[in-house]
């Protein structure tokens, strides 16, 4: 997974943005469901954050508050302090966070804990709860057209190909995961949720 990541970091937002290998995608409404979901990350309250697997900070950038970004990509983290230069970034290890316990007043996270497998989902949410009382989890929603998970075939620009792991959720199936939550965003492509 480390090494996609890296190799993708480049063209990581072309997801987001329906670019390049992604311009021939059809995804209706998925522009202004993603304007909603950064408004909803916009509406959550100012906070000491952590942005664990901030990736190229897309997200991270809607976070208010002080903002500590963590990546194990020195290619994102290149392109996230591009982005959101107010923010500090650290490279480091989402599943051995390098932080005393309590440093934050929330852990946000997006489009990660879909790519948990067990144990490393207990052990990273204990590693969320250990530095912080609140967790916000930004994901792919489930539909009918997606499995709830499995290996999901990638292939970048320059034509590598990678096998990663992908979980979809609703927001009932998380709730199951981690407990009373929130629902911030729940649209046709992404979930987002409070607990």
């Amino acid at each position: 997974m480390k090494a996609y990541y890296e190799a993708r970091a480049r063209e990581y937002d072309d997801w987001y943005l329906g670019t390049n290998t992604f311009s021939r995608r059809i995804r209706p409404g998925w522009d202004e469901e993603l304007d909603r979901l950064r408004s909803a990350i916009e509406w959550l309250p100012p906070a000491r954050t952590l942005d664990v697997a901030c990736g190229t900070g897309f997200l991270t950038r809607h976070l208010r508050g002080d903002i500590v970004g963590l990546d194990q990509s020195p290619t994102m983290l290149e392109v996230a302090r591009e982005r959101a230069p107010a923010a500090e970034f650290r490279l480091g290890d989402a599943l051995d966070l390098p932080f005393e316990d309590g440093s934050f007043d929330r852990v946000f996270t997006g489009h990660f804990y879909g790519h948990l497998e067990e144990p490393d989902r207990t052990r990273f949410l204990a590693e969320a709860r250990r530095l912080a009382p609140e967790l916000v989890v930004v994901d792919s929603a489930r539909t009918n057209e997606t499995p709830a998970d499995g290996m999901d075939h990638r292939v970048l620009s320059d034509g590598s190909r990678w096998e990663v792991y992908k979980r979809w959720f609703t927001a009932e199936e998380l709730a199951a995961e981690l407990g009373p939550l929130d629902v911030v965003h729940s649209g046709r492509y992404f979930i987002a949720v409070r607990a």
